[in-house]
């Protein structure tokens, strides 16, 4: 007489149905089975390694859990902001990455308390960390790290009526003030004048020069606009850590998703100097002296060469008796300051330098200037100043670049040799230089005002509101005419900025001088990519400098960008 199954067996006898169930209709079984097949196929070494590689690539797509902003510290001791990105990874949450857009956005010109500067960064910082921990963080969660075109449509939209709000904040008080001179203008009486002072004064009158228009006011930069680079580099630095690739070739994939055939690591323009304004000397022309190396020349020889040029350069002036160069002055941002007394003597150290090294400049290495014109216009006077003391109208300024390029030919690009108001001179001193020397206008913001008549490309400065989005877009309409770059002084987040212009094929590089450990980091960052991708054969060099640097004609209308 069989016994009455007790309690417990009933409730172990209807768990194992539940689990039998469950695994036929998650077939965990056939999973099991086929894994197990592949284990004893391979009979690799490490058993339990493979069968974690194996159910690794069967589990749940990679989501984001959650983006968190904090406030950081970058190199200067500034307040910015460092976006986080974490993500489930195989029913555990994880931190897959963080950035830092640390740039130079437009502080209000008439600042002079310094308190006053780090209240506004202040406000800046702490708004971006809002979006980041509130609506950022809403928006972006649940969503595939790997999806860096959805997640950037999501930011810009985010951004963009904060940016119209900024910028009719920044309108308004203009309008009124032309409304309220308007209202309150009376029509002048006519002076009457002598007929004779007039013909006095003919001459002067016919000699008039055009009026300096003033500077164009700098991008409002809406309170939070860190957030948005940030966050789009993180989201970017996570789908390469999903994907298991380095962010280079990740960035590359968004831009070209057929299969890599080739890739090659971008020239870097190497800061040897500066004696612009910062300098303690006379000459305030030459914001920086760069190093341009010779084309087909591996990233990490060009960075070799120009530490020696440096180092020769500190010998001369340490050695030398003459009157001359000052004593150094390294800056925070990796630049070597120097005074000069006159214009000419920078290049004619560069030379000596040069010379000392065996290099000739012109075949072996060959160099840019930026003039950085723009903070060198003195407009009580209407003109430029180069030097303490001498002051150059824009025209003037063209004659003196024309004997400059003449008599240092191994000087190949001139970076805003003018202000942006100053066109006409722009396009004539591009006659002038014609290929020898070309002309390149340095931006901080997307690319929406049209090319400068006479200048060859722009030197890109990444910005904070700047997305991944936007860098393949711009890399994409402007091919041959961007330069990836930093300011000259400029701290950078991380050593990000060498993937970025590999990833988005950009043949030119500029990341400021060689005296810090913070800059460092980024030509190493580079010199890592090539010997990488020359180990996988992947390798490819130019024989010649590829535009903007070298062009034989200027660019035409129908590859200008176009307005918005």
């Amino acid at each position: 007489m069989s016994s009455c199954p007790s309690s417990e067996d009933l409730e172990f006898y209807a768990l194992k149905t539940a689990a039998v169930e469950f695994y036929r209709n998650s077939k965990v079984p056939q999973e099991i089975e086929r894994a197990l097949n592949e284990l004893f196929y391979h009979q690799p070494e490490d058993l339990l390694g493979f069968l974690a590689n194996y159910f690794s690539d069967l589990s749940t797509p990679v989501r984001i859990s959650k983006v968190r902003g904090r406030h950081v510290f970058d190199v200067r001791g500034q307040l910015v902001v460092e976006a986080e990105v974490f993500c489930i990874v195989r029913n555990k949450e994880k931190r897959m990455s963080s950035a830092s857009i640390v740039s130079h956005y437009a502080l209000t010109r008439t600042f002079h308390d310094l308190n006053s500067q780090c209240d506004e960064r202040l406000e800046h910082v702490t708004t971006a960390v809002q979006w980041l921990n509130g609506p950022l963080h809403d928006m972006l969660k649940g969503r595939s790290p790997c999806d860096q075109s959805g997640a950037d449509s999501i930011l810009s939209k985010f951004f963009l009526p904060y940016c119209m709000e900024t910028i009719e904040l920044t309108l308004r008080p203009k309008e009124e003030s032309v409304s309220h001179c308007e209202s309150e203008m009376v029509p002048s009486t006519p002076v009457p004048t002598k007929e004779k002072k007039c013909t006095d004064r003919k001459k002067k009158c016919n000699s008039v020069e055009k009026p300096i228009l003033p500077p164009e006011p700098p991008k409002p930069a809406p309170a939070g606009s860190m957030a948005i680079g940030s966050l789009s580099l993180a989201v970017a630095k996570a789908g390469a850590e999903v994907r298991e690739r380095p962010l280079y070739k990740y960035i590359a994939s968004l831009k070209n998703p057929e299969a890599e055939t080739g890739f090659h690591v971008p020239l870097p323009l190497i800061t040897i100097m500066s004696c612009g304004k910062n300098s303690h000397g006379k000459v305030s022309l030459f914001e920086e002296v760069i190093l341009v190396p010779k084309a087909g020349q591996q990233a990490k020889q060009a960075i070799t060469t120009s530490i020696e040029l440096q180092r020769e350069v500190l010998r001369i002036i340490n050695t030398s008796t003459k009157s001359g160069a000052a004593q150094p002055i390294h800056l925070e941002g990796g630049l070597l300051v120097l005074s000069f007394e006159r214009l000419e003597h920078p290049l004619d150290l560069v030379t000596e330098a040069s010379t000392n090294l065996g290099l000739t400049l012109g075949v072996d290495v060959f160099l840019a200037l930026n003039c950085a014109a723009f903070d060198l216009m003195d407009y009580s006077k209407g003109k430029y100043e180069v030097s303490t003391g001498t002051l150059k109208t824009p025209d003037e300024l063209v004659e003196f670049y024309r004997g400059l390029i003449s008599k240092y030919p191994a000087v190949v690009a001139l970076i805003d040799p003018f202000r942006r108001e100053d066109p006409e001179q722009w396009e004539k001193l591009s006659h002038v230089t014609g290929s020898t020397c070309v002309l390149l206008s340095e931006v901080s913001h997307e690319l929406q005002s049209p090319l400068l008549h006479g200048a060859a490309g722009y030197v890109l400065r990444y910005m904070n509101e700047m997305t991944i989005s936007d860098l393949l877009n711009i890399s994409v309409q402007h091919y041959g005419a961007v330069i990836m770059g930093s300011g000259c002084c400029e701290p950078c987040g991380d050593d990000c900025l060498a993937d970025l212009a590999v990833g988005l094929g950009l043949d030119y590089i500029k990341m400021g001088g060689l005296s810090s450990a913070e800059k460092m980091t980024k030509y190493n960052r580079l010199i890592s990519i090539e010997e990488e991708l020359a180990q996988e054969g992947l390798l490819a060099f130019r024989e010649s400098h590829p535009p903007p640097l070298c062009t034989d004609a200027p660019p035409e209308e129908s590859a200008s960008p176009e307005s918005d």
